[in-house]
């Protein structure tokens, strides 16, 4: 219901009223109205006086609560997705793009300052663009000024915006960089107050190798660690989620600020590149055709992807799902068995080795790798403080084959794991996806819903909130969401987006080191 605006100026310039408040502290919902004037929230209470409203919305029967946080998605095509349209379906009004393994819009604040969106964007310096830049793809350390060039380019970032420095040590070529060349580049940004961000090493055999080195990195440099879409992934390793917690509880109770974010789901999507060992893939793909048209390099090839097989997806061929293949579009959808039987191959260990050869030589592909466990996944995701995030990409509604998650992470967890599985409360559930990470960058006028607060709130229905889209159909909008504002601007109301861009770029509030 909306009342026109009458002669004077309102009081408010939006009333959501009625509506059922869970305010993101955790604390027990209760039904007020909310006020907004401006990009703030002005006032909450029972029953706020509707004369002089601009615009007053009837929500009741609805849960009001503070906009949700994604804590890692892809933003690369921001630019030309302005209205990131399938984060802010599912509720989300903050995404941080943390950037691990693509390319950084550089210089960071010509982009900041040229971009327009809907969603509010926190962007970090890439290692993965820095390494490329200045090395290449190298499978070497750096060399003192190769080091100081990158140390110069987290720099360059952290004074123009970036909140921290975030890795994607398990892909090529940040996958050759040690120790010591991260933590160096990583205590640049603690120097500015930022954080460090990373995708794990090795989120398989090595994982608990690769959170050591993780919190390794936050002691040398002294700076805040946080462990994007933490996971275990491969058939031989599941079960190992209570040893990665145990560890991580210790490094805080030693006093260290670490953080983890989780998305609901049991398979993950990436490159084909992870399913082959990093030396392999060195220097770009001459050198990996060279490699494999020698014998015995490729026997040694052959002999570590079988053990890697397993270790990396699940322990059958069709572990492994296609979504975007360059050379040939219909395989999206299609598993790695569909592809062997077509090929009239057996769906064979030894022949899904050879078939992942092939297709890396014509350019590889990105894949859905069904390798994680339920188990698992709730470990992570009920474990106290742990945050949400999606992982997901910038997608057009019907164009390619992208991950669920893209479409569903936040309404899965609000529809399965807290309604159906009873896993999480509304009010816990809420709060990791609202004030925890505003709190974790400090951020205090964002997260929660309080006078004073800006105005980033979703509205939705808690019997019908949910994902729709699955690994074979992913392109559904969840259901259950009525209205999202960012900033005080409603973006998403009654199914559609309104057009409006009224996001912000987070700006850096932790204090200098």
């Amino acid at each position: 219901m909306s009342t026109a605006c009458g002669p004077a100026a309102p009081t408010y310039d939006l009333l959501l009223a009625g509506g059922t408040v869970v305010d993101g502290t955790g604390a027990p919902r209760r039904v007020a109205d909310v006020a907004i004037r401006g990009d703030r929230i002005v006032d909450i209470g029972a029953s706020l006086p509707r004369r002089g409203v601009a615009r007053v919305i009837d929500v009741s029967g609805q849960i009001v609560s503070p906009g949700f946080w994604d804590n890692h998605a892809h933003l690369v095509t921001l630019a030309d997705h302005a209205l990131a349209e399938n984060f802010v379906r599912q509720g989300i009004t903050t995404v941080l793009a943390p950037l691990h393994s693509q390319d950084q819009p550089f210089p960071m604040d010509q982009y900041r300052a040229q971009v327009k969106m809907a969603p509010n964007v926190g962007l970090f310096a890439g290692h993965t663009w820095i390494r490329k830049r200045v090395m290449g793809l190298a499978d070497r350390a750096p060399t003192a000024a190769e080091l100081t060039w990158m140390r110069a380019l987290v720099d360059s970032a952290m004074t123009q915006g970036a909140l921290g420095l975030s890795t994607g040590l398990e892909y090529v070529p940040a996958t050759y960089a040690n120790v010591d060349e991260v933590a160096a580049l990583a205590e640049v940004a603690s120097h500015y107050g930022g954080i460090y961000v990373t995708h794990l090493r090795d989120e398989g055999p090595a994982v608990m190798d690769a959170l050591h080195e993780t919190l390794e990195v936050g002691r040398r440099a002294r700076i805040p660690v946080q462990v994007n879409h933490l996971k275990v992934t491969g058939a031989a390793q599941w079960g190992w989620s209570t040893r990665m917690l145990s560890l991580l509880d210790s490094a805080r109770n030693a006093g260290m600020e670490v953080a983890v974010d989780v998305y609901p789901y049991t398979a993950y999507s990436t490159y084909s590149d992870l399913m082959f060992p990093p030396w392999a893939l060195a220097d770009g793909a001459p050198a990996f055709a060279e490699r494999v048209a020698d014998p015995a390099t490729r026997a040694r090839l052959v002999q570590e992807m079988r053990v890697r097989f397993p270790q990396q997806a699940g322990a059958e061929p069709s572990s492994i799902q296609f979504r975007e293949v360059s050379f040939d579009a219909s395989l999206a959808g299609k598993t790695l068995a569909d592809y062997l039987v077509a090929a009239g191959q057996p769906v064979t260990l030894d022949a899904a080795v050879e078939a992942l050869i092939a297709l890396q030589l014509r350019g590889g592909f990105i894949g859905i790798f069904h390798g994680m466990d339920d188990a698992d996944v709730a470990r992570f995701l009920t474990h106290p403080g742990t945050m949400l995030e999606t992982d997901g990409d910038l997608v057009t509604f019907g164009r390619g084959f992208p991950h669920p998650r893209s479409y569903g992470s936040f309404p899965r967890v609000l529809g399965t794991n807290v309604r159906e599985r009873k896993q999480l409360t509304l009010e816990a559930a809420v709060q990791r996806m609202t004030s925890l990470p505003a709190q974790w960058l400090g951020i205090r006028d964002r997260g929660t819903l309080a006078v004073g607060q800006r105005a980033d709130i979703t509205v939705f229905n808690a019997g019908q909130i949910a994902d729709r889209a699955t690994y074979t159909a992913p392109h559904h909008w969840p259901d259950g969401i009525q209205l999202v504002a960012v900033n005080g601007t409603v973006v998403f109301e009654n199914g559609r987006m309104t057009g409006a861009l009224p996001g912000t770029f987070l700006a850096r509030v932790r204090a200098a080191r």
